[in-house]
């Protein structure tokens, strides 16, 4: 496919400017690491002498990051947290990471959502994740608390350019708080992205939403197969959404992005053979496609420079941001 690099570059350097709003599942990643030692004498398992932990920002956190090393000082999230430890661990690391916590709310009766991942390694070998806990409450957030969400995002999103809206389906989006974002949202011109992985249909209006394949077979019915099968996936997800645009990650194979009266974009994958990590590409993709679209690209373009966006993530292990530089530096490279 054609691309005009120099208009390409000229979205890129836009990036910078715009002010989302991270909606929706927030989490954090603990990573524990350590030296394997030997087998402990109490149970067939291995000590591991702790060397160092480190907290990074995943769920949707790891959208507000991403965003926040684009755009520094112009990231907000709005979401739930408990009021336990790992919630100081939390504000701690969006602090750290320049993004604004004034719409975070604490419930007590929630916990933070936390995935604990504890890794290992000898001097011979790689470092290796032994096991993985997770803390988190399911069940959605409580009516007090939901109508907490509502008053935070009616302050919230007049004073953003755009919003994204992810949902790992832990709580925080219900009905209400997707219907009310979505109005504001449309009300004030703001961009709207979803990043979900189930029940797609029910986010209506919306300016664009980035399923990967999987999620884009459950919500639609259709197997994806080849070329054909994405084009009619797309015009069923944009009947049922009346979406401006859908873009349907494919991993090795790249993005799909369709558009109204049988608009279709097939973008090809960067970087193909430096895949080490694919862990929270799709958050890069989604928050770069926002800002992206927030900065006047269309979906095509806005698709591109998030396309290559997850094609410098996937080479970093673990929930990775990038730069503007890089990305300039990346365009150079098609």
């Amino acid at each position: 496919m054609f691309v005009n690099k120099e208009l390409l570059k000229g979205y890129i350097k836009k990036l910078s400017e715009p002010k989302v709003l991270i909606l929706g599942d927030l989490a954090i990643d603990e990573m524990i690491y350590g030296d394997a030692e030997r087998i402990s004498r109490e149970a067939p398992v291995l000590i591991l002498q702790h060397t160092h932990t480190k907290i990074i920002l995943g769920g949707a956190s790891n959208a507000a990051h991403n965003v926040a090393t684009l755009s520094p000082g112009n990231v907000s999230v709005c979401g739930v947290c408990g009021d336990d430890y790992q919630s100081g661990q939390m504000f701690d690391a969006f602090h750290s990471a320049g993004i604004n916590t004034n719409y975070l709310i604490k419930d007590s009766s929630r916990k933070t959502t936390t995935k604990t991942r504890i890794s290992g390694s000898i001097t011979t070998s790689i470092t290796q994740q032994i096991v993985r806990i997770d803390r988190q409450t399911n069940q959605p957030i409580s009516k007090d608390t939901e109508q907490k969400v509502l008053n935070a995002i009616e302050k919230a999103i007049p004073e953003h350019d755009a919003v994204i809206l992810s949902d790992y389906h832990i709580g925080t989006l219900t009905d209400r708080v997707i219907e009310k974002a979505i109005e504001l949202a449309n009300k004030n011109n703001k961009i709207i992205v979803v990043d979900a992985q189930r029940n797609l249909e029910k986010y209506k209006n919306v300016t664009s939403m980035t399923p990967n394949e999987p999620d884009t077979q459950k919500s639609t019915g259709i197997e994806l197969k080849n070329e054909e099968d994405l084009k009619k996936a797309g015009d069923k997800l944009l009947e049922q959404t009346n979406a401006k645009s859908i873009l349907i990650t494919c991993g090795a194979d790249g993005m799909f992005v369709t558009k109204p009266n049988k608009n279709y974009t097939k973008i090809p994958v960067f970087n193909k053979s430096e895949v080490f990590d694919v862990t929270g590409a799709g958050d890069t993709v989604t928050a770069v496609y926002t800002l992206a679209l927030a900065a006047g690209a269309d979906a095509v373009y806005a698709a591109i420079i998030g396309n290559i966006a997850a094609s410098i993530v996937v080479r970093q292990f673990g929930c990775a941001t990038t730069t503007v530089d890089e990305l300039l530096k990346a365009v150079e490279l098609l």
